[in-house]
């Protein structure tokens, strides 16, 4: 998603998944590896791939490490706990965004776990590895203490050394020929605890990492994992509090021919991102 431009255009229907008209490099496709070759790919490569991810995991988890006082335990005597299946309800998505990230989340258990949804994805695209879109992109979901304490840490986490070392330039942009994708799809949420001041929400996510481009030698692959995401009701929004990853639950992958370069690339800026609400 470029963040700032996540594709979170606003939709006035009532579906519970909407999707925008899309931004030309929002996200990556549903699954795929740039080359023509065989579609396994290689273990050097995918070592390389787990490296990034598990870099990104330890850079959010160390980041939010210790929330100060903004940090309660909501998991509270009398908290609503509740494991049923993500579904719609019927309610109308939310309609509200600040930047172009959802926003204007009912203060209810939905509304809780749409935030979750959306959250994560914020988290998950490549405006984090930006210093500009990832310092808004932090304001706008977490709450302003926790915002706060951050972004120096964040900072850190995404040096100039660990985007080299993703294959980035210094700024964040991807090398001229390539588009970087990093996009994340949830699959499912949960409450495991809820009062109208506190929620924890689990995210199950798919992420699809890498770079779309002929010759690219860290090519587009596709991850799992699950995001724990504590969140407070903060000027009449849900806002982040804190949020860790663990991977998986990973399904076994299917037998898909992996794509051209040009058909990931195409995809990438072709179709944008969803905004999620139950």
């Amino acid at each position: 998603m470029s963040l700032g431009e996540d594709g979170y255009d606003e939709d006035h229907g009532l579906t519970r998944t909407r999707l925008p008209e899309g931004e030309g490099d929002a996200y990556g496709p549903r699954r795929g590896r740039p080359g023509r070759g065989r579609a396994g790919m290689s273990s050097r490569n995918l070592i390389t791939v787990v490296g990034v991810v598990v870099l990104l995991i330890a850079a959010i988890a160390f980041a939010n490490r210790g929330g100060g006082s903004d940090s309660g335990d909501s998991e509270k005597s009398g908290d609503k706990v509740s494991a049923e299946a993500t579904a719609p309800s019927g309610v109308k998505p939310v309609g509200g965004k600040t930047g172009a990230i959802a926003s204007g989340f009912a203060r209810t258990q939905q509304g809780a776990e749409s935030a979750g949804a959306n959250f994560a994805v914020a988290l998950g695209g490549d405006g984090m590895f930006e210093k500009a879109s990832r310092h808004a992109i932090v304001d706008a979901i977490h709450t302003p203490v926790t915002a706060r304490d951050l972004q120096a840490k964040l900072d850190q986490a995404y040096s100039t050394g660990f985007l080299k070392s993703l294959g980035l330039n210094d700024d964040g942009s991807a090398p001229k020929g390539q588009t970087f994708v990093s996009r994340t799809i949830p699959v499912g949420t949960k409450s495991t605890a809820f009062n109208e001041s506190e929620a924890t929400v689990e995210v199950w996510c798919t992420s699809l990492m890498g770079f779309a481009g002929e010759g690219s030698t860290k090519p587009v692959a596709q991850t799992w994992f699950t995001i724990t995401e504590k969140l407070r009701w903060t000027n009449d929004d849900w806002k982040l509090v804190s949020s860790e990853q663990k991977q998986g639950p990973a399904p076994v992958g299917g037998d898909i021919r992996a794509s051209s370069a040009d058909e990931i690339t195409n995809a990438v800026k072709g179709y944008g991102g969803f905004t999620y609400a139950r």
